[in-house]
């Protein structure tokens, strides 16, 4: 009896496929659908530099509106999270999708600081209202096992719309930047369309009692999420994690900008980002799988901040940002996956909306304070200071992942 011959390359490629994308339910890829749908507006990436470069507003100012955004979304992150176990996860998606284009297409032609200001504020409300209730469906839908590989492939979706967007709204906002508020409003009606039509509600008739925090069960109020130590040390080294991605969509334009580079340059510079992400989140996924998750997140913070940190010194070199946006987005990649499937495992069914809530709070509070810590930073402290800070952030959340991990390896949910 002959030996069998290895695999040729095609055929290790089609079981490599089948393996990161094959059995997860069909419900599943629609949501993805929807969200790349929704992805491929992206005006609020290039909010600051609108505000400063096409507006002319000071860069503390274009900080407060993005901190506007994040305060509107912190509020938002709790109140979607609760009406996602309430009323029902689609009902609470489809409501937020709407009013978020609305809101994105008035914020296109709002004129002077304070209607500016405030109608940010309405976009973050509405927006991230729905986060709580697509990481509650992506959780009901898919088992514990394969969840770590739907929150990866929920992440790519956004980062292909992120990345498309990125590199041509650049060129767009070069001619008008109004075009891309009514792109970024009609993408989200299209993906309110598709939610619509092919998601079905997926919060349970009856209140199931699973994997839930120390007294977290059926019924549990968003009080008991916040008592719940392990899960809410987590949710503050997000937030510190959050601290520094937010610099990436608000203070690097400005950075840019101030280096004498142009938003067709920024948007090419933070188009790598998605543009990475599309290409390796899948493969990154499937060499960190069975890995110790408190390790992953450790290299996560170690090379965020890093990467980061070296913006001190890239000058007016495009390609030098290129390089360190190039470092970060390898953090972020193993990052998001490992932390949002621990977030479902640390809670009931019946509390996975208030859950992904309250980790969602994480980092709408650093949308809310990152930007405008980053602008004032970079206005009074100069860009050495301001990336400085993101190499020491890095650095602690990356201790504070190491604790958690012995912490929790230690209780009655496991890292590894």
């Amino acid at each position: 009896m002959t030996a069998s011959a290895p695999a040729g390359p095609i055929v290790r490629f089609h079981r490599s496929v089948a393996e990161s994308l094959g059995g997860l339910p069909g419900a599943f890829w629609w949501l993805w659908a929807a969200t790349l749908v929704n992805r491929l507006g992206g005006v609020v990436t290039f909010l600051a530099l609108y505000l400063t470069a096409d507006r002319g507003y000071s860069a503390s100012y274009a900080g407060v509106v993005a901190s506007l955004i994040g305060l509107g979304s912190a509020i938002a992150a709790l109140v979607g999270g609760v009406l996602a176990d309430r009323i029902g996860r689609r009902p609470t998606l489809l409501a937020a999708q709407l009013l978020t284009a609305l809101t994105t297409a008035a914020l296109g032609f709002a004129d002077g600081q304070l209607a500016i200001a405030s109608t940010a504020f309405l976009v973050g409300l509405s927006s991230y209202a729905s986060r709580p209730a697509t990481s509650a469906i992506i959780a009901d839908l898919v088992p514990a096992a394969d969840r770590a590989r739907a929150f990866a492939l929920n992440y790519w979706a956004i980062n292909i719309g992120f990345g498309v967007s990125a590199a041509l709204a650049g060129l767009v906002a070069a001619h008008d930047y109004r075009v891309l508020f009514l792109v970024d409003a009609l993408s989200t009606l299209l993906c309110a369309v598709v939610v619509f039509v092919r998601v079905p509600e997926t919060r349970p008739a009856e209140p199931q009692q699973d994997a839930a925090g120390p007294g977290v069960g059926p019924g549990a109020g968003l009080g008991s999420v916040f008592r719940d130590r392990r899960f809410m040390a987590l949710v503050g080294l997000t937030f510190a994690f959050g601290l520094m991605l937010q610099q990436g969509n608000t203070t690097l334009a400005v950075d840019m900008g101030k280096a004498g580079l142009t938003s067709t340059q920024y948007g090419v510079v933070i188009g790598i980002n998605g543009l990475l992400i599309v290409l390796l989140q899948i493969p990154v996924t499937r060499l960190t799988k069975g890995q110790h998750r408190g390790m992953l997140l450790l290299v996560s913070a170690l090379l965020t901040g890093a990467g980061f940190g070296l913006t001190a010194f890239a000058g007016s070199s495009a390609l030098y940002y290129a390089a360190t946006v190039g470092v970060w987005t390898l953090g972020e990649m193993i990052q998001a996956p490992t932390s949002m499937s621990l977030v479902s495992e640390l809670s009931a069914t019946s509390t996975r909306g208030r859950y992904q809530g309250v980790n969602s709070l994480a980092w709408s509070a650093a949308s809310f304070l990152g930007p405008v810590a980053g602008g004032l930073l970079l206005d009074h402290a100069g860009r050495g200071a301001l990336w400085g800070c993101c190499a020491v952030l890095g650095t602690v959340a990356a201790v504070g992942y190491l604790a958690l991990g012995r912490r929790v390896d230690t209780g009655r949910y496991s890292m590894s």
